[in-house]
């Protein structure tokens, strides 16, 4: 059994000096296993992580939020990072690695003519509406998924309370984001084209926003139809590619759909854990960048697209998107084997290697928290959710499954009535959403 304990007490002097006790939601260690998690990790390669005690836990749950899908630490691409460290990665010159990777982006996205880079996914969201709003000349911007923290996203749910409870994250409060940008962002729900139109019908909508994909495949041509109303009423269309990019083809998942944007946004993967993000786009559409201000220092540093130029190489090598859609699959068929084992229904959604499942059950949290708490005694990171890398392989799946099965015994025991959950878990049940840290 693996002992936890520094990790949770640098955790807990974290909460006292900085505010949500981590940078990013999703890294909190109440969304996994509060006052149990590791929280911290020492080193990791592959598809190992080791916590600040020197345990080896395999990562069979979100490997760093999605970004490493060639495994922690590619010798290619740390080599490439490393001898950039060796030449220098800031200097009062730029770095030419920068138009080198918008050729490569360019080439990958052949409709696009420009890029502008930054180094986090709701960077590259902002920018990319600024420019759009600039280029359309319209405020008004309809969404559909996740585009990050900032603004102009958060502002939707000044319009009735909570707008984008239905877009993933639930409890957001928009605090500290200004009224006046009320009803100048409206959520529409995938799939719905009807909804769509309303919106573009009665807001004098300039951007449309969207995930091409993201827990479910499209429906009656939905994309489109998205992409011939954005044309005909002469409004930017952008696909938010931040998550799904390079993970079922080389390059965006809209490929698979027939449908061009006007922007796209690439992040997560594009530098396999080393912080690069890109907005591509239409020159008609990217030259409005000049008529307004984005600019930031730590955008011109060198190492970003050093790694992101390394990681489409090895990308391009491997096809590293086919082989994450197979081990995906792998898993989703492994979860829906155990579950019809055990009995026990499960929901999975998702893409292949960004899949995630729920039991249909009113314990389902406390299942999730289970699963946690269990797994890390076998020495595995794991939740209910699984992002997919190279570095994952038949063992790493079928170990996993054997451990899975003695929780799914446990689970079914409790589902049957044979045992209470709440006799099992050793401490609080896991956060589903954003909650504020006491």
């Amino acid at each position: 059994m693996i002992k936890m304990g520094k990790g949770q007490e640098l955790y807990k002097k974290a909460k006292k000096i900085i505010p949500g006790g981590t940078m990013l939601l999703s890294k909190r260690p109440e969304m996994f296993l509060p006052e149990q998690w590791p929280s911290y990790f020492s080193k990791a390669k592959g598809c190992s992580v080791w916590d600040l005690e020197g345990n080896e836990l395999i990562d069979m749950s979100i490997m760093g939020i999605g970004t490493n899908t060639l495994g922690y630490g590619n010798d290619k691409v740390d080599a490439a990072v490393m001898e950039t460290i060796r030449k220098g990665n800031m200097s009062t010159l730029n770095c030419p690695e920068e138009v080198y990777l918008a050729e490569k982006l360019i080439e990958i996205n052949p409709w696009a003519d420009m890029v502008r880079f930054a180094r986090s996914g709701g960077e590259a969201n902002s920018i990319a509406i600024r420019i759009a709003r600039a280029a359309s000349g319209k405020d008004n911007v309809a969404i559909c998924g996740y585009h990050g923290w900032h603004d102009w996203y958060l502002s939707a749910n000044h319009n009735q309370g909570d707008d984008l409870s239905s877009h993933l994250l639930a409890g957001l409060n928009p605090n500290g984001v200004p009224k006046s940008l009320k009803n100048t962002v409206y959520p529409f729900n995938y799939n719905d084209f009807d909804e769509l139109s309303k919106i573009v019908e009665t807001n004098n909508i300039g951007v449309i926003k969207m995930e091409a994909v993201r827990n479910f495949g499209k429906e009656d041509n939905f994309l489109q139809k998205v992409r011939e109303l954005a044309t005909k009423r002469n409004i930017v269309l952008i696909f938010d590619e931040c998550t799904s990019g390079f993970r079922e083809t080389f390059g965006g998942i809209y490929q698979k759909y027939g449908v061009e944007p006007d922007m796209a946004m690439y992040g997560k993967t594009l530098g396999n854990g080393y912080a690069l993000t890109a907005v591509v786009g239409r020159k008609s559409v990217m030259e409005a960048a000049q008529n307004t201000f984005i600019s930031s220092t730590f955008w011109t540093e060198r190492i970003g697209p050093t790694a992101a130029l390394a990681t489409l190489k090895v990308m391009e090598e491997t096809k590293s998107w086919e082989v994450i859609t197979n081990i995906g699959n792998k898993m989703r068929q492994g979860w829906q084997k155990l579950a019809d084992n055990h009995n026990l229904e499960i929901d999975i959604s998702g893409i292949p290697s960004l899949s995630t499942y729920s039991f249909k059950s009113n314990k389902s949290l406390e299942y999730k928290t289970l699963i946690s708490q269990e797994m890390l005694k076998k020495g595995y990171l794991a939740s209910t959710n699984f992002y997919a890398s190279t570095a994952h392989n038949e063992d790493n799946l079928n170990l996993y499954f054997e451990a899975l099965n003695d929780v799914y015994i446990l689970i079914a025991d409790c589902e049957k009535g044979d045992m209470k959950i709440e006799n099992l878990l050793k401490g609080p049940i896991c956060h589903s959403g954003f909650k504020r840290l006491n």
